[in-house]
């Protein structure tokens, strides 16, 4: 059994769980999210607190439970608060653009990227700063991986589009190399 999945997720006042067989629906200030338990895990509210419990304990039963409970504490959170990633542009005439839901990255390509914000996410733009902001975690972080896919930091300048909290290890180049050799 998880420990994880033993704890009782809190439900923050203005928020309001539903839960129907299988189907958990959190509504908040922010949104609403739905989740569908796995077979054999079973959710609850009680007293102010969701319960995740497992129903037969099968092997993917108890491979879910703790999964199940971290994702619907995200989803209490996400409600509420939000979830954001913020990404930064490094390099030379590197830039982006936000138009309501559509993210225009310039990364040295020969044409500009254009990214869409499928819905309950929203991208904000300052400076070389990029910001996606959402209810849901997984999606949140999902889109901003893709941006940073589009041109990955590189090992030698550490240009590309990295998270704000992300550490890029530096290569030595060829000159520092050739010279250590002598």
């Amino acid at each position: 059994m998880s420990k994880i999945g033993k704890l009782p997720i809190k439900i923050i006042p203005g928020t309001e769980v539903a839960v129907e067989k299988q189907t958990v629906t959190i509504k908040g200030p922010k949104g609403t999210l739905i989740w569908t338990c796995a077979p054999g895990i079973v959710a609850e509210v009680k007293d102010g607190n969701i319960l995740v419990a497992c129903q037969k304990e099968t092997k993917e039963a108890l491979s879910t439970f703790g999964t199940t409970r971290a994702i619907l504490a995200n989803m209490v959170k996400g409600v509420n608060q939000g979830w954001s990633k913020k990404l930064e542009l490094v390099g030379t005439g590197y830039r982006a653009e936000t138009d309501g839901k559509l993210l225009t990255l310039t990364v040295g390509f020969s044409h500009p990227v254009k990214v869409q914000a499928p819905e309950n996410i929203a991208f904000k733009v300052e400076k070389m700063v990029v910001t996606v902001e959402g209810i849901n975690k997984e999606t949140v972080g999902q889109i901003a991986a893709d941006i940073r896919s589009v041109k990955p930091p590189e090992p030698y300048k550490g240009k590309g589009i990295k998270y704000v909290d992300e550490i890029i290890r530096r290569k030595a180049g060829k000159a520092a190399k050739a010279a250590g050799a002598v």
